[in-house]
């Protein structure tokens, strides 16, 4: 409390600093598309005579105070016809503004922060977003639009390999990305085991991944954020927005309750491709189904509510023997309040539930783990005028850790039902966000987020010899799991481990000129969750586990420096980021973890520290027929866990090696060079083409650099960590979109999209293993692959 009093004390003498000024008048409103009455989020409202501006927040809400005088109000968004208005500013007035859509789309920009000025001069850099329009024209395997799979288009961002699930950025691990859909935590963010991600682009308003320079309203994760916002619904008419492709359907109704003022929106998606696998005498089934559903409701021109939801399962099952069943599901109530034209207010209150099941008939028991967390946060964003916006909020989360539970399936197997022990914590927090417009030059968002985690109490705890968990065998040069001395019940109001940590952000940006400009950030983060798996692809299997008595929460400092710059008014654009993050207690495991169903995980991991650095380029092409863009990441990703200090057992100091003999070591996810490029080409009003291509260095892995005989036994030996790497990666993807002509002037329209992945067929390696023929009794390599060439054909339409 006296941490959260300070903060409060902090803002109160914020708004006394800077609201002593001439005299000031407030413009404000909401901004929404015409023929749906959707808000749009980053609308641009500029002010021409004074070279400033304000964009509208996530839920279309806009404030500018200016002082007295006449001005005229620009008005734009990518797609949309511009609006200009002249105002007579001698009082606070309220302007709401509807968009309408651009009948000629040849100049739609694809990335949606567009090239203007204004976007030169604000502080807020290392953030990527990618219009919903854009993801459905990037050719990807089976022709299922996907939102994970377009971001690996963008600089900084890469995938452990083809059909692997999860995305790494600027070198993090895929549980250090923060996924959020209508602010509600998504834990598992794949279908089909990567195949597809869980994301309906139908459904879809607006994508925002924060690579570096994370305002402090986010927390909890140490490498991006990806915010990622739902539609509201039409609520002037129904409409129906479909697809049929070749392994995927999807269906999305919108439509008004009250015209006007409450709108509902239902969307579902489902694979059917198992339905023909019974032609070829396979039952075997791997298959998936989504619903996305959201209310909105317009109390009055003060208050908005929003209601919304999601809900997936992934089956996968051999011969119905083995049914493996996960998913998401999450729920968010919202209430959208003004208090007045420079204070709005977001009250939430969410629910997220990741389950993952099994059932073994040949083993007779099913198998059920998750993890679930209830959040309740309050956000306001204060508008205080042209050159000050402060933001600040509250945020707590519980959760709940099911690391598993066994269910006989009878009687009769004679499996007894054994629940592992849950895990249970408390996640608050409290920040302040500053943006700051400091001269015509200078502009700076500076921040701090205060967070305290409680790893609260359990049915049973462990205790071991010497607080230690992990053993080390100085003999053998190993470490070997230490046996429990005795075992606590702490009850659950017991507070097994606090952690607190300031966490501090400031970026800023300094105009050269009208077409250049230089940015830099720092940035602290922590995370108090961990996933543990030890594969480089997470899978529906891997357990996440809170920090604790054994676990530290993992620690960022990142720093990057930016350069920017508008070619030609902004038809091109250049982008330059360096970056450098180290991030202490990420975690690493002993050699021959078994994590799988383990009670005792502590047992087998230790606490180490990763860095990362590198150099991202982005050039974009963002007006005419043609347009795409050119990204390439230079960079590295190295972890290391140095030996424990030496501990003197009997007179012997017993002196640890650490994992790897303490060395830096490739992580699993470094990609030397990274290179995509996208583009894509309006032939004319019936067809348009899009292709993309991506190279990257090969991921790291362990092969074996030898073999021994023991008692007749050929045993491969592996040396250090992560020494040798897959083939490089590559390949080329097009596509091409046919919108009929006799469509247009329809209210039913539609379009044809074909597309080639992996056009010249190379086969990319996901692993490669080691065999001994048995022919010849030599040692070979086997490479296996997912995807050759892969045609496929979709059909949208909407009506």
């Amino acid at each position: 409390m006296p941490k959260i009093r300070s903060l409060l004390l902090l803002v109160s003498l914020l708004f006394s600093l800077f609201s002593f000024s001439q005299q000031r008048f407030t413009i404000s409103g909401t901004i929404t598309e015409a023929s749906s009455n959707e808000t749009l989020i980053g609308v641009t409202v500029a002010i021409p005579e004074l070279r400033t501006g304000t964009t509208t927040n996530e839920y279309g809400f806009y404030s500018i105070s200016l002082p007295q005088g006449d001005y005229n109000l620009m008005v734009s968004y990518l797609g949309f016809k511009d609006i200009s208005q002249k105002v007579n500013l001698n009082t606070n007035q309220k302007i709401n503004f509807k968009l309408e859509e651009e009948a000629e789309q040849l100049e739609e920009v694809i990335v949606s922060e567009d090239a203007e000025r204004l976007d030169i001069r604000k502080p807020q850099m290392s953030v990527n977003a990618l219009k919903v329009q854009t993801i459905k024209k990037i050719p990807v395997v089976l022709g299922e639009a996907d939102v994970i799979k377009s971001l690996l288009l963008l600089p900084g961002v890469t995938s452990a390999g083809e059909a692997s699930s999860g995305f790494n950025v600027r070198g993090g691990a895929a549980d250090q990305n923060l996924i959020l859909l209508d602010e509600a935590i998504i834990f598992n963010s794949s279908h089909l085991f990567g195949f597809f991600s869980v994301f309906n682009p139908d459904a879809i308003k607006d994508i925002k991944l924060f690579k570096g320079g994370i305002p402090s309203r986010y927390g909890g994760r140490v490498s991006s954020v990806l915010e990622i916002f739902q539609r509201e619904g039409n609520s002037k008419e129904t409409k129906v927005t479909g697809g049929i492709g070749a392994v995927a359907s999807r269906l999305l109704i919108e439509g008004p309750i009250i015209k006007d003022r409450t709108a509902f929106l239902a969307g579902g998606r489902a694979s059917y491709a198992h339905l023909f696998l019974p032609l070829f005498d396979v039952n075997n089934k791997a298959y998936f189904y989504d619903v996305n559903t959201k209310i909105s409701h317009k109390i009055n021109d003060r208050n908005s509510v929003y209601l919304s939801g999601y809900f997936g399962r992934d089956v996968f099952s051999i011969n119905d023997s083995f049914v493996n069943v996960y998913g998401n599901a999450v729920g968010n109530f919202r209430w959208n309040h003004l208090f007045s034209e420079k204070l709005f207010s977001n009250l939430s209150l969410i629910y997220s539930d990741y389950f993952y099941g099994l059932e073994l008939d040949f083993v007779g028991f099913e198998w059920d783990s998750g993890i679930r967390n209830f959040n309740l946060k309050y956000d306001l964003k204060h508008y205080i005028n042209d050159k000050l916006q402060i933001n600040y909020g509250l945020n707590n989360i519980y959760y709940v850790f099911n690391p598993g539970k066994i269910i006989p399936n009878s009687p009769e197997s004679g499996i007894v039902a054994d629940q592992l022990t849950k895990k249970y914590a408390n996640e608050a927090a409290a920040y302040v966000d500053v943006e700051q417009k400091v001269s015509d030059n200078l502009s700076i968002n500076y921040g701090l987020r205060v967070s305290h985690f409680n790893r609260l109490g359990q049915d049973e705890l462990f205790v071991y010899q010497n607080n230690q968990p992990v053993l080390f065998d100085s003999f053998q040069l190993v470490y070997r799991e230490a046996t429990p001395i005795d075992t606590i019940t702490p009850g659950r109001s017991t507070n097994l481990a606090p952690f607190t940590n300031l966490e501090p952000r400031i970026s800023l940006a300094y105009t050269l000129n009208e077409k250049n400009s230089i940015k830099a950030s720092y940035t602290r983060l922590a995370q108090y969750l961990h996933l543990l798996s030890n594969t480089s692809s997470p899978t529906p299997l891997d357990v996440w586990a809170p920090s604790g008595p054994f676990i530290e929460p993992q620690l960022l400092d990142q720093y990057a420096l930016g350069y920017f710059k508008n070619i030609n008014n902004g038809e091109y654009s250049l982008e330059v980021e360096g970056f450098y993050k180290d991030i202490d207690n990420r975690i690493d495991y002993i050699d021959g973890a078994d994590l799988i169903a383990n009670d005792a995980i502590e047992q087998v991991i230790l606490n180490g520290e990763s860095r990362a650095y590198g150099l991202e380029f982005l050039l974009r092409k963002n007006e005419g027929r043609f347009q795409g863009w050119l990204a390439y990441t230079l960079s590295k990703s190295e972890q290391r866990t140095p030996g424990r200090p030496a501990v003197v057992d009997n007179g012997r100091s017993n002196l640890e090696s650490g994992i790897n003999f303490g060395e830096w070591y490739n992580t699993p996810y470094d990609k030397t060079h990274d290179i995509a490029l996208y583009g894509n080409f309006e032939l004319n009003e019936k067809w348009s083409f899009n292709s993309n291509f991506i190279f990257q260095t090969g991921q790291p892995t362990n092969f074996p650099v030898g073999q021994f005989e023991f008692e007749g036994l050929i045993v491969p030996f592996f040396g250090l960590r992560n020494q040798t790497r897959l083939p490089n990666y590559h390949r080329l993807d097009i596509a091409a979109t046919l919108s009929p002509k006799k469509n247009r002037n329809r209210s039913f329209q539609s379009e044809w999209i074909f597309s080639v992945y992996n056009v010249y067929n190379r086969m990319n390696a996901a692993s490669i293993n080691f065999r001994q023929n048995q022919d010849t009794g030599r040692n070979e390599a086997i490479r296996t692959s997912i995807f050759g060439v892969v045609p496929s054909i979709t059909y949208n339409f909407k009506f």
